[in-house]
């Protein structure tokens, strides 16, 4: 019983705690255990506009792999990606069973997705979207989802671990967020591979265009340091695409390299 309170007291669901926030954290979203009506009416109106007509009429979406079947037998994961396009995060919500949509969470650029009251609405109630402060080093945000990972049996957090989207296309070294998130929750790895994104929708284009997106679903990795997880990601994508990754070394970890 002192243990069920214990726990209740590290991960408190009530609206409460994150009222009562200080003002520098205000920005996080309310993240509940049972998601509230509004929220779940709203995503479920999104995934059938993502499903049922977006992904299957204006660009279709083909998944080579089986997410049902890997979100049946790992129902906690961290979910990366490359990183080209807008259209990534809202392809691999589309993709995701439906059973497993309102344990999905992404990490997002705070200074994009919650730049104005209409995107941060749209970004927690519709996407899951958790606020990353990429400028700043109060590190709220990162608490928070080692929080989430930490307690809840049921979440898959998408994570970009490039940091931003790629202007050429290619494949950037992955920064060490990913591996810290994994390491510290214990939570493994799950890779994908979006092929097409940078074409039909490039950094900087107003509007996608209509044309063809396709998934790959990969290994689940277990929690590794980054240079494994770099080095991991990279033979499996060049096992079916070659020329797909930049020129930039791959962090050794070692004191004063970039990363």
């Amino acid at each position: 019983m002192e243990e069920n309170k214990n726990n209740k007291k590290q991960w408190d669901y009530d609206n409460a705690q994150w009222t009562q926030l200080p003002k520098h954290m205000s920005h996080l979203p309310l993240i509940e255990k049972d998601i509230s009506l509004m929220s779940r009416t709203l995503r479920s109106v999104w995934a059938f506009f993502l499903k049922a007509m977006f992904f299957r009429f204006y660009q279709r979406l083909k998944v080579h792999g089986d997410l049902a079947k890997v979100a049946k037998e790992h129902p906690k994961l961290l979910v990366i990606s490359n990183h080209t396009s807008h259209l990534d995060a809202v392809s691999i919500a589309a993709a995701v069973p439906y059973f497993q949509w309102f344990s999905l969470y992404s990490a997002a650029a705070k200074d994009y997705f919650f730049s104005n009251p209409w995107k941060s609405f749209f970004s927690k109630h519709f996407i899951g979207a958790i606020p990353i402060d990429r400028g700043g080093k109060k590190g709220e945000a990162i608490k928070l989802c080692l929080d989430m990972l930490n307690t809840l049996e049921k979440i898959w957090l998408v994570i970009f671990p490039e940091g931003t989207r790629s202007k050429d296309g290619k494949i950037k070294p992955f920064k060490r967020g990913v591996s810290l998130f994994a390491q510290k929750s214990n939570t493994s790895i799950l890779f994908l591979y979006i092929d097409g994104a940078h074409r039909l929708f490039p950094k900087g284009a107003w509007m996608p265009r209509p044309g063809v997106l396709k998934m790959y679903v990969g290994p689940v990795h277990p929690p590794a340091p980054i240079e494994e997880v770099n080095l991991a990601y990279k033979a499996w994508v060049e096992s079916f695409r070659d020329g797909v990754f930049s020129e930039d070394p791959i962090p050794t970890g070692k004191k004063g390299q970039k990363n």
